[in-house]
């Protein structure tokens, strides 16, 4: 952990003036989002609100009583209790449910990713870091 944190300081590969930074700060930096990740897995509540619901009101491809099997296919989807955001089949899924242009893809591609720490997403460092790592590393 000391490591990797210690060549984060040394090194800010990200340019954030760790150099200048109290020990304090340089804590707070690494404990503040301004990192994103893309999710692995999502509920699929965590789908079903991403669907606009005029959108999904709207469903239909002009053919008589095939809304309800459209809806339907988006609910077997959401019904599932993790979904992986960015499997191919779950995104052209959703696609040819709502289309590429869509509020519903949209707010999907927002809901998949997420915003972490830098202290998050380095390997060995312990998140939230706190001022006595930050004060070893730099010792």
């Amino acid at each position: 952990m000391a490591d990797d944190l210690k060549t984060e300081l040394d090194t800010d590969p990200l340019g954030r003036g760790y150099a200048a930074m109290s020990d304090q700060e340089a804590a707070d930096d690494l404990n503040t989002s301004y990192r994103t990740r893309n999710r692995t897995s999502m509920t699929g509540d965590e789908i079903a609100q991403a669907a606009d619901p005029a959108e999904f009101n709207g469903l239909d491809d002009g053919s008589a009583n095939n809304t309800a099997d459209i809806q339907g296919h988006w609910l077997i989807l959401c019904a599932r209790e993790t979904i992986d955001p960015f499997a191919t089949a779950n995104v052209q899924l959703v696609i040819a449910i709502f289309g590429a242009g869509s509020t519903t893809v949209s707010n999907l591609n927002t809901a998949r990713v997420e915003s972490i720490t830098r202290a998050e997403e380095l390997p060995g460092v312990r998140s939230p870091a706190e001022l006595n790592h930050v004060v070893a590393a730099r010792s």
